[in-house]
């Protein structure tokens, strides 16, 4: 449920009604508007009129309203403002539309700094990149590990973009932080609950991805078990669902974008690389999920896609991110919002 306390409630008010019902058990989660607090009471086994009646009655209460959604803290019952998560500088969730580009694994120094350059002269704002790479066979490129974080860290350096990398274990979970500016829940571990709670307990931005073949309401419990941990700051990506047809690798939800945005208070972007399979797809789509309402992009980018060591079908090239770039911004244009404009400034020194 909901507390919703008075607009003159004071500190010491709204003190005592967490204190209590954490003496019940329970979880207080504090929301802080322009005007009123709202407090989350979340918890299982209790009795809940119990409860309401003895919240109902304390200084500076004014209403409790019960939280529909099994989804509690990721709802806008909860939580009716917008939530902007920060990564390396960047707001994901305001005004602009933030693009986060770059290859879909990191195979050389090299290639990813030459991907870092071009997607920051375009006017992406972080770089993503994968050093460990979930493979449906374990003979496909599985990615650089450790390595590959380490180029990462250093096309960071020289650009100033903010690293984007998936973590797929817990295991892997320190040293993944060590390098990253946000970790990356892929769509295999959406539903890996070790995970999710261990994500939950460090204060790093979560990018958390759609299951192949979850619901939207799958997803957006997957994303309350990180915020039950205590972190809020999780930026939702769909990436397309499984379906039948094999002219695309997945099918991208445009609609679920527009309906997650209602359902939760959350940022959501979207994945048209993993979404389509298709490089040719790839601008349409990003267009149609900013159209939808998507807070960004999430899209591949490579110097030779041919010669990419996996996933090359959908990455597109510089000149393509450049197209898809001028397109984003056309369209935020059109919509009230904005995104960014070519990079004019110096793309940094090589060491």
């Amino acid at each position: 449920m909901l507390v919703i306390m008075k607009s003159s409630a004071t500190e010491e008010e709204i003190g005592r009604v967490i204190e209590r019902i954490e003496v019940e058990g329970l979880s207080a989660h504090v929301s802080r508007g322009m005007e009123r607090t709202v407090i989350g009471v979340i918890g299982q086994g209790v009795d809940v009129h119990r409860i309401a009646g003895v919240l109902g009655g304390m200084s500076g209460v004014e209403s409790l309203v019960p939280i529909s959604k099994p989804f509690k803290l990721a709802s806008r019952e909860f939580h009716p403002q917008d939530t902007v998560v920060e990564v390396n500088g960047v707001r994901i969730g305001g005004e602009e539309v933030v693009v986060i580009g770059g290859p879909c694994s990191v195979e050389s120094e090299e290639q990813t700094l030459a991907t870092a350059r071009a997607v920051k002269a375009a006017g992406g704002k972080l770089l993503r990149g994968g050093a460990y790479k979930p493979r449906t066979s374990p003979y496909s490129f599985r990615g650089m590990g450790v390595r590959g974080l380490e180029i990462l860290a250093r096309a960071r350096e020289e650009t100033g973009l903010g690293v984007v990398t998936e973590v797929m274990s817990v295991e892997e979970l320190p040293v993944v932080m060590e390098y990253a500016d946000m970790l990356q829940i892929g769509t295999r571990n959406m539903q890996n609950y070790a995970l999710l709670e261990a994500v939950g307990r460090t204060e790093m931005p979560v990018l958390l991805k759609r299951g192949m073949s979850a619901t939207v309401e799958e997803w957006l419990l997957a994303a309350e078990y990180i915020m039950a941990q205590g972190n809020r700051r999780v930026v939702l990506c769909e990436r397309g669902i499984r379906s039948f047809d094999p002219y695309t690798r997945n099918v991208f939800d445009v609609g679920a974008i527009a309906l997650v945005k209602g359902l939760s208070h959350l940022p959501v972007i979207g994945d048209p690389s993993q979404g389509t399979g298709r490089a040719s797809l790839v601008v349409p789509v990003s267009l149609a999920a900013v159209a939808a309402g998507a807070d960004g992009l999430l899209v591949e980018v490579h110097p030779n896609p041919e010669g990419a060591m996996s996933d090359n079908a959908q990455q597109v090239t510089f000149e393509g991110f450049e197209e898809l770039m001028a397109g984003v911004r056309r369209v935020a244009s059109a919509i009230g919002r904005s995104a960014a404009e070519p990079a004019r400034e110096p793309q940094g020194v090589s060491a």
